[in-house]
């Protein structure tokens, strides 16, 4: 795995999401909050990039599908060395590289995502070639629930099935809460579960914010003997970590002012006591 291996802590990972957003004055908090845990599982533990190497040949692929989340990558990116100290603290000033989507321009993430859908067909893709190339490689696609309402989701879910596409693994950031309101308000999936299943998938339902949980989960698809794609339904809760902004999806949209700040950092390092 990883030569150089942060602890990932998720207190300073969310820590970082702060500092970026109140030095951007930008939004989308509450969806990289419910994430935090899911990305520290999978840099401390799973994704090998060789000499620690964004760019190398023989990487695994994390495609953040639900690209409005990336503060969160970006906060993983930090810890692993990939970017400087003033990309956080000059976020979204001029000439910032870093965008509020992620972008492939940036060393480190894969794919150009903010269209909600295209994200996990690309991960299919790259998943069928290194099947083709016969290498070792892993593809993690990170999908929102409100993102599995786009269609192009299931045809990508289908075409993983069909191609037996075992090196494939989507995770499912199930907080229940879309951009316009819950999930089940605006498109009621029912049983995620149910429905990867139904498509070919081998799948597990966990706590998203159990590092333990999430850990076991994804050792044990990947030592399944099935051929399938895999998948974990993990269920989160938006704005994690943060009392106030909890299930509150305003912190959709919501900007941090010198008071929001201050109390959020404050809820935060307590927890780290």
């Amino acid at each position: 795995m990883n030569l150089h291996k942060p602890t990932f802590n998720v207190n300073k990972l969310r820590k970082t999401v702060l500092e970026m957003a109140y030095a951007g004055s930008t939004v989308h908090i509450g969806c990289a909050f419910s994430i935090i845990e899911l990305l520290a599982v999978l840099y401390r533990n799973h994704l090998n990039y060789p000499n620690n190497d964004p760019e190398s040949k023989m990487r695994d692929y994390l495609v953040l599908s639900k690209g409005h989340g990336v503060m969160a990558q970006y906060a993983c990116m930090r810890e692993l060395g990939w970017l400087k100290d003033n990309s956080f603290t000059e976020y979204f000033s001029n000439g910032s590289e870093l965008k509020g989507l992620s972008d492939s321009l940036i060393s480190g993430l894969e794919v150009t995502s903010g269209t909600l859908g295209h994200g996990f067909s690309v991960g299919v893709g790259m998943s069928l070639g290194a099947k083709l190339a016969g290498t070792n490689q892993k593809t993690y696609a990170l999908v929102g629930d409100g993102e599995i309402n786009e269609g192009a989701i299931w045809e990508g879910a289908l075409f993983a099935s069909h191609h037996e596409l075992k090196n494939f693994m989507v995770i499912i950031d199930e907080n229940g809460f879309q951009a316009m309101g819950t999930t089940k308000e605006v498109l009621n999936l029912n049983s995620i579960k149910n429905k990867f299943e139904s498509f070919g998938f081998e799948t597990i339902t966990i706590d998203g914010h159990d590092e333990e949980c999430i850990d076991q989960a994804i050792n044990k698809l990947w030592s399944s003997s099935s051929n399938m794609p895999k998948a974990v339904v993990a269920k989160t809760i938006k704005g994690k970590g943060v009392s106030f902004m909890e299930n509150n999806n305003e912190w959709h949209y919501t900007r941090l002012n010198e008071h929001t700040y201050n109390s959020a950092l404050a809820e935060i390092e307590k927890g780290e006591q």
